[in-house]
């Protein structure tokens, strides 16, 4: 398995005559167009930081001891304050002075990402209340691409059709884990109000989507059916944006959790969550969508395309109640070559080659990879239970993936 952190790789080919070019992709996002853009430099820059530990920032994990549980009245925000102290106190007392925490966590997993030296992080893990550390990662997209243009009428993609159609899902609810969602998008009903960012400075301390992955995501579940664009699996359905990766597409591991955070905290038992991201093995990652899962909000984790056994990627190998691992196919039912198997934890196939959705500006775009199988789960996950229309032909490992449908 590469050790990458990855965005599940996407392919992209620009509306209006251009051809589909698909690839195996690393989990970083394979915008094909926008990657032959770059010069041979910037390309080799943009793999190496992919994955990459952020020299000096760790994530630690605190013990849920009584002296870390915050007041289940409290507001969330009190919650992250409450965690935010407690960490200070307890780094202060390993000797960590002057402490930068760049995020808290007060409700999935009770912890905080900082800025330590490894001589702090040597001391603390012998500190009874930190139940384990582990180093920071980025995670990095590829330049991201323009987008298609605007529609002059509604289609119904070719994935949409394959798991059982469209359905009206109004009323519910679906959080977006992404590069954010076009907030003002037409084809979208987008709850601003209730989204979320994990970035405190810049152009992106906003949830609308400066890149265009999250849209894309946000349009296969819930694209309103409204005679324009395209129609969502879940149509009409509420987004939420929860934006952890920025404009270029960079994140990081610990900004990955404040908004796996921030769901499990603001959700409710039959909403759905969607993760179209991934990367190395992270204890944090998975524990922090185990016990997110376990509030009753239901997740869809994409498989990952590094074509390799889903159980070395996070968090597609967390397993449990209410989550869901999703390969992704193309439109004859082959697994896609790109996509990551393994059973467990993949529980489903969805399409994911050639998908058209919403973009960011308004606009429309044709991508592909486990990004766009996950949210078609997604979908149907928010209709009710997911039932299966025949199996995957190609399947890399022994048990052929059932194939999502409502």
């Amino acid at each position: 398995m590469r050790n990458t952190l990855h965005f599940r790789g996407i392919v992209r080919s620009v509306l209006f005559g251009a051809a589909l070019t698909t690839a195996a992709c690393t989990f970083t996002s394979c915008d094909q167009d926008a990657a032959e853009a770059l010069s041979p430099q910037e390309k080799l820059d943009a793999v190496s930081e992919n994955g990459a530990i952020i020299p000096g920032q760790y994530i630690v994990v605190f013990n849920q001891d009584e002296n870390l549980r915050a007041d289940q009245s409290a507001t969330y925000e009190q919650r992250i304050n409450a965690v935010r102290s407690a960490g200070r106190s307890i780094l202060e007392a390993n000797g960590v002075q002057n402490v930068q925490i760049e995020q808290a966590f007060g409700k999935a997993i009770t912890g905080v990402a900082a800025r330590l030296s490894e001589g702090e992080v040597a001391k603390l893990r012998n500190d009874p209340r930190v139940a384990y550390i582990e180093n920071d990662r980025i995670v990095m997209l590829a330049k991201p691409g323009s987008g298609g243009g605007g529609s002059t009428g509604q289609e119904t993609p070719w994935g949409i059709t394959r798991v059982g159609g469209a359905t009206s899902g109004a009323g519910k609810t679906a959080w977006v884990i992404d590069s954010g969602i076009d907030l003002d998008h037409p084809d979208l009903n987008v709850d601003a109000g209730r989204s979320f960012t994990a970035f405190t400075s810049g152009r992106d301390n906003t949830p609308d989507d400066n890149n265009g992955h999250g849209t894309h995501v946000a349009g296969t579940i819930a694209a309103l059916d409204n005679s324009v664009g395209v129609i969502g699996v879940a149509h009409g359905a509420t987004v939420v944006a929860v934006k952890v990766l920025d404009a270029r597409g960079s994140g990081s591991y610990s900004g990955v959790i404040a908004g796996v955070d921030y769901v499990a905290a603001n959700g409710k038992s039959g909403d759905v969550a969607n993760m179209s991201l991934g990367g190395p093995v992270s204890q944090a990652l998975d524990d922090a969508v185990k016990a997110a899962a376990n509030t009753g909000v239901k997740f869809a984790l994409a498989a990952g395309n590094d074509g390799a056994d889903a159980n070395n990627s996070s968090p597609a190998r967390a397993n449990g109640a209410n989550i869901y691992t999703v390969s992704a196919m193309d439109i004859n039912d082959r697994l896609a070559s790109f996509s990551n198997y393994g059973n467990p934890p993949v529980d489903y196939a969805a399409p994911g080659v050639s998908i058209k959705s919403t973009w960011k500006g308004g606009a429309y775009n044709t991508i592909s990879g486990t990004s766009m199988a996950s949210p078609h789960v997604a979908g149907l996950l928010l209709l009710g239970n997911v039932t299966t229309s025949g199996y995957v032909s190609g399947d890399k490992d022994s048990t052929p993936d059932p194939i999502a449908h409502n």
